[in-house]
Formats: C-alpha cells, structure tokens, sequence
C-alpha cells in the first residue's frame, strides 16, 4: 500500500501551534516528574538528594494521604453524579416553549460565572452560618435547632458548593444534545404508543452519549482543580476531611515548602484524572450501548 505524501505546508502551519503547547504544558509536566524523584525543601536549597520513588510510596503508605486521595474521589464523582441528574432535569425542564426561557437561561448560567472564592464566601457567611445564616433560620423556623455544616459535614457542604457552580454548564451541555435531536423522530415514537419513560430511555439518552461524555469529561478535568472553595471555606478541615490532591500539594508546596512530595502528588493527579475519566466515559459507553440494545 501506497503511503500518502507529507503535506509539508500544513506541518509547517500546525507546527508553531504544538511547540507552544508542547513547552506550556509538557515541559512543566516533565520538570514535576524529574522533582518527584528528589528530596527538595526550600528552607534547605542546597541539598537535593536523589530518593527515587520515596515520595510515591510515601503517598501510597501514609493513611493520612490515603484518606485525602479518598476524599478527592468522593467529591469528583459525587458532583459529576449530581451535576449530570440536575442538568439532565433542567436541561429536559428548559427544552421546553413557555415564556421567558430566554431570560431563565441567562439567569441560569450565571451561577457558573461567578468565581469559586466568591461561591464559598456566600455559602459559608450567607447560608450555612449557624448563628445568621439562611439554612440556620429556615430550621429554627421549622421547630429545628440549628445545624453547622461546615463543621458537621464538611465534605457535603462542599460538594453543594461545587455542584452549584458546576450544574449549569452541565444543563447547558445536555441541552444542546436535546435541541439537535429531530422532533420527528419523538412524535412518531408517541404515535407507536411509547411511554415517557421509553422515549427517554432508548431514544433521548442515546442521543445525549456524546453530550454526557463531554460534560463527564471536563468536569472531571476541572473539578481536579478545586482549590479555591476549600481553601476558603474549610482550609481540609476539619482536620483532613476536605483536603484533596490540589490542597495536599498547596500545603506540601507553600506551607511546608517539601517540592518533592508536591511534586509527587502532582503526577499522581495528572494519572489520576485520566483514569478516572477513563473509567466514567467506560461506565457510560456501557450502559448507552445496553440502551440501545
């Protein structure tokens, strides 16, 4: 077989394009790698023994850093789970012709816009205050006494924080599935006597696997990088019980200046993203193939 020709003129086209990304994105990745293997504390410059896969073993050893990996896999898949059944709902809920839908989708999204240190702000002094916040006043009013989320369940009160901020780019996303699916193809289903339950089942949610692989996608990407609500919020507190990957490595990094155990935690997040991703788009490919079975 005939190999086809390079086409020299697009190569040189693309190519400024991939060295750009190659030394943005590549070359601190490989720079994390080499300081992985060291030991390196800033408050001793000078010295920088080679220790070879120490710092790895010591994340996968020590229970502590165990318990705040566990925490980074309950809050990302507990808000991709949740983001996907609320947008999935209000995207179904904004598919819909009534009046104003134009003005519900703006305001819907600018949740999404507003920045994480702004998000937890407003949860932890406007709503989940024990003594003045909203949720506090609703239980008293109820007969209730008042609950300190933050305290109690802090690893909850995040993951309402994020998925409030997260759920409109999901609905947005499977929202655009719903309106590229032909209005024909459901009212000649309706007509052949199939219920809601079925025309949903195996002709909208097949339709919405690319869209729910996208949202799945980026989310996890993203939500790997959740920092900024814990830190504001909790601090990983109570005691490590919100600490996740990107707040271990800030504490690693900036706060006990160990470059190489921070280092380590962040390959490990790197490999960590791609599985878990890996694995939920499996998990969806699955059961969209059984639906359409």
């Amino acid at each position: 077989m005939k190999r086809k020709p390079i086409n020299l003129p697009a190569v040189l086209l693309v190519l400024p394009a991939l060295v750009y990304l190659i030394v943005t994105t590549q070359a601190p990745f490989l720079m994390t790698v080499y300081y992985s293997f060291f030991k390196w504390n800033l408050t001793i410059p000078d010295q920088r023994p080679f220790i070879g896969l120490s710092n790895y073993l010591s994340l996968f050893t020590d229970p502590q850093n165990l318990h705040v990996m566990l925490n980074t896999v309950v809050l990302m898949l507990s808000v991709v789970v949740l983001t996907i059944l609320i947008g999935g709902g209000v995207a179904l809920l904004l598919n819909r012709r009534f009046l104003g839908r134009g003005v519900v989708r703006t305001l819907f999204i600018s949740s999404f816009l507003v920045m994480p240190v702004v998000t937890a702000v407003v949860w932890k002094n406007m709503l989940m205050n024990p003594v003045f916040g909203f949720f506090s006043w609703v239980s008293q009013q109820l007969g209730l006494p008042a609950v300190d989320f933050l305290s109690q369940y802090p690893m909850g009160s995040i993951v309402a924080m994020v998925t409030w901020e997260w759920t409109p780019f999901a609905a947005l996303i499977l929202l655009t599935g719903l309106q590229s699916m032909p209005e024909e193809q459901l009212e000649a289903a309706r007509l052949d006597g199939c219920t809601p339950f079925q025309e949903f089942w195996y002709m909208v949610l097949p339709h919405l696997s690319k869209s729910l692989e996208v949202v799945v996608l980026l989310e996890t990407i993203f939500l790997m990088q959740v920092y900024g609500e814990i830190y504001t919020a909790t601090s990983g507190g109570p005691g490590i019980s919100t600490t996740t990957i990107p707040y271990f490595i800030y504490q690693k990094a900036f706060a006990e200046y160990n470059i190489g155990l921070a280092s380590a935690a962040g390959v490990i997040a790197v490999l960590f993203t791609n599985l878990v991703s890996s694995v939920i788009l499996r998990i969806i490919g699955r059961n969209i193939q059984g639906a359409k079975a």
